[in-house]
């Protein structure tokens, strides 16, 4: 792997236990990406997260998983802490290079409030629209939120015997237990 041609992009560069990972600026991320896919052979994006770093300023990172499938080498991108001027920090979608990454994005864009620009979807994929917290964010409380919306998903507890595809806890032989055993003959 040659990243000498991004060198005057790659703020720090370190190896470890042969993986490599580079830290880029937020604005550079996008150009880098495309570099390493095109250049490179990173044609696989394995993960993007985000870290969050609650005691600093500014606090999130963002790190992408890279695969080249031919040399199964592996390349992690890490962006420099990224400044919030508005209510969330925001980066430059990659799901132009890597159609994966569409998927990944809105997860942490939902999840840590990470905005990514030009996304083609970007809209919540765990949580609710409307809701206004990000769950995998430090601050976020371990208890949650209290909601306005009803308990709708879990109103009541799940039976735990009686069903087609549930066995019953008795004393009788695994043959008279199978849940097809208690429907009438016909």
């Amino acid at each position: 792997m040659t990243l000498d041609l991004l060198s005057q992009l790659i703020l720090q560069k370190s190896e470890f236990r042969g993986e490599t990972t580079i830290t880029v600026t937020p604005e550079s991320l996008h150009e880098v990406c495309r570099y390493c896919r095109a250049m490179l052979g990173y044609d696989y994006l394995l993960d993007i997260t985000a870290v969050d770093h609650l005691d600093r300023s500014p606090r999130f990172e963002v790190v992408y998983q890279l695969n080249n499938a031919e040399t199964a080498e592996q390349l992690r991108i890490k962006t420099s802490p990224l400044s919030s001027l508005q209510s969330l920090p925001s980066l430059p979608t990659v799901s132009d290079i890597w159609p994966g990454a569409n998927w990944i994005e809105r997860e942490v864009f939902d999840l840590s409030g990470i905005h990514f620009e030009n996304h083609p979807d970007l809209r919540r994929i765990a949580m609710w629209e409307g809701y206004p917290h990000h769950p995998m964010r430090k601050d976020f409380p371990l208890e949650g939120v209290p909601t306005d919306i009803p308990e709708i998903a879990f109103s009541e507890a799940a039976p735990l015997k009686g069903g087609p595809f549930v066995t019953a806890t008795t004393n009788t032989s695994p043959r008279e237990r199978e849940p097809r055993a208690r429907q009438p003959q016909t």
